[in-house]
């Protein structure tokens, strides 16, 4: 039996690492927001969440396989909700029967393995109880063939086979052995025989010939006892193994469905979060790599959205562009959007709905971040060494078709350094089949490629209200000369206030803020 909720032809691989810039992306889109409302404090579906969106896939059929799965979830919550709370209680059931049989000899091993069984075959019930209630109200492919499965391999008289088994294991009257003498009479050939070891009354009080002919241990004979001991377990040795395999085969079943189906619960939490808070959710179109394609209707910060009252969404045609440099004005939404279109690329990726009316979107074989990072007081050298650093990080794991977005890189050196590391590396990366996401303040950067002409990339400005506003709605436009510092100079110098009719405005500020 195979659970077979993550893809259609294997289980999720739980072994498997992490990519090697996996802090980077949580700290830089901020999943640990995301992760939390996913887990609503369950550290299990927390690491599971983890490991399936960070692990994320480029298979398209395997995307809307997942996204199909997750229709059905989202519309009969209650009943994944039932399922995966039976294969939480398998597992612990099973943790609960094997602690009482510790010692690794073959009566103890075929006496816990059965234990196991019993209880793990009542939870297969139950499983079967809600495939029996429940298979009709299912149209994904991956719910479908689970639910079908279980009403079809666990029958009525499979059931009643494996309890017929399992109360027989428990040798209520004996063990029957048959074992021959070797060559030095010793035992050999020992086997473990299916029979009735029971006399009937006549033989017991001498009436009919006697069937078997038996002694009995003296209750001191220590010795003898342990030989009968010994004789006994190497007559229950294949079977114990047998049914300790048994078990572990069940138990790995209950164990994959209940990380697939943890996924599935994880974003079940998610979704009713974001629908308390009014936010709009979709499930995306992923596309091939290639052409470049990134097309949304109101998409929005899922972690801004989990903790702001007002989140504001933004409409995006960037299309055949695998360049998008983004500009504007300070606080003006140019980071948030950064990372709603990185948390959207890892969501889709790994087959949940995003937080936007509709997107549109190519996969990529890998994510990649190089935010700007928080000055520490302990570093030995500086902010721009830093982020060299982390560049020749990224650029050692950076594979083609990977999607690599900035964040005011290269702006702890002056405006021409800056602009030319920055037109360096992204000519590179776009020549590596690479696409880019850049928001920056230099105009020097932001410009060399708006006079490439209108292929070159998307440009996108976050505006500033004559009277200081911001729309947080970013606009198609050309970079500015000007990156809006008279709005930080106006906020240190205490000019947002009111202020005399006949004061003059201090200039604006030109250059890098």
């Amino acid at each position: 039996m195979k659970a077979h909720l993550l893809y259609p032809d294997r289980d999720f691989d739980v072994t498997a690492g992490l990519p090697p810039n996996s802090d980077d992306l949580i700290q830089d889109l901020e999943l640990a927001t995301i992760l939390e409302a996913m887990a609503a404090g369950d550290q299990f579906l927390y690491e599971i969440s983890l490991r399936v969106i960070l692990t994320s896939v480029t298979d398209l059929e395997v995307i809307r396989y997942r996204q199909q799965v997750m229709a059905d979830c989202i519309a009969e919550p209650d009943i994944i909700r039932q399922m995966y709370a039976i294969a939480v209680g398998a597992l612990a059931d099973k943790r609960g029967v094997w602690g009482y049989w510790p010692s690794q000899r073959p009566s103890s091993i075929l006496s816990g393995a059965v234990s196991q069984l019993e209880v793990l075959i009542a939870r297969l019930r139950q499983l079967r109880g809600v495939a029996d209630e429940h298979a009709g109200k299912f149209g994904s492919p991956g719910l479908v063939t689970l639910l079908t499965s279980l009403q079809h391999d666990l029958d009525d008289d499979y059931f009643e086979t494996l309890g017929g088994h399992l109360r027989q294991l428990r040798f209520r009257n004996g063990q029957l052995l048959s074992v021959q003498l070797g060559r030095d009479n010793s035992g050999v050939g020992y086997v473990l025989r299916a029979g009735d070891t029971r006399r009937g009354w006549k033989e017991r009080i001498g009436i009919e010939p006697r069937s078997v002919y038996s002694f009995a241990i003296a209750p001191r004979d220590d010795a003898g006892a342990q030989t009968l001991d010994d004789m006994t377990n190497r007559g229950l040795n294949l079977v114990a193994n047998a049914a300790a395999q048994s078990a572990d085969h069940v138990s790995s079943y209950f164990t994959m469905l209940r990380v697939e189906l943890g996924f599935y619960m994880s974003c079940l939490n998610l979704h009713d979060h974001l629908t308390a808070r009014g936010q709009p959710m979709t499930f995306p179109d992923p596309s091939p790599h290639s052409p470049a394609t990134f097309a949304c209707e109101d998409l929005r910060d899922a972690s801004l959205a989990l903790r702001a009252d007002r989140v504001v969404g933004n409409d995006v045609d960037a299309d055949g562009k695998p360049l998008v440099i983004i500009t504007g004005a300070n606080s003006g939404g140019k980071s948030t959007f950064l990372r709603s279109a990185g948390q959207a690329r890892l969501m889709m990726q790994c087959g949940m709905f995003v937080t936007a009316a509709s997107l549109r979107a190519s996969t990529f074989a890998q994510i990649f971040t190089h935010f700007i990072r928080e000055e520490d007081p302990d570093m030995v050298s500086g902010r721009l060494d830093e982020e060299l650093k982390r560049l020749g990080t990224l650029a050692d794991q950076i594979t083609p078709h990977s999607l690599v977005m900035f964040n005011e890189s290269f702006a702890a050196t002056n405006e021409r350094e800056g602009s030319e590391i920055g037109r360096q590396v992204v000519s590179a990366l776009l020549e590596a089949d690479a696409s880019v996401f850049f928001v920056t303040h230099q105009f020097d950067f932001a410009d060399s490629f708006h006079q490439r002409g209108p292929q070159a990339a998307l440009f996108l400005r976050a505006p500033r209200q004559p009277d200081g506003q911001r729309t947080y709605r970013l606009e198609v436009a050309p970079p500015l000369p000007t990156s809006f510092g008279q709005d930080i100079y106006e906020r240190i110098g205490g000019w947002l206030g009111e202020r005399p009719a006949d004061e003059t405005r201090p200039p604006r500020a030109a250059g890098p803020s």
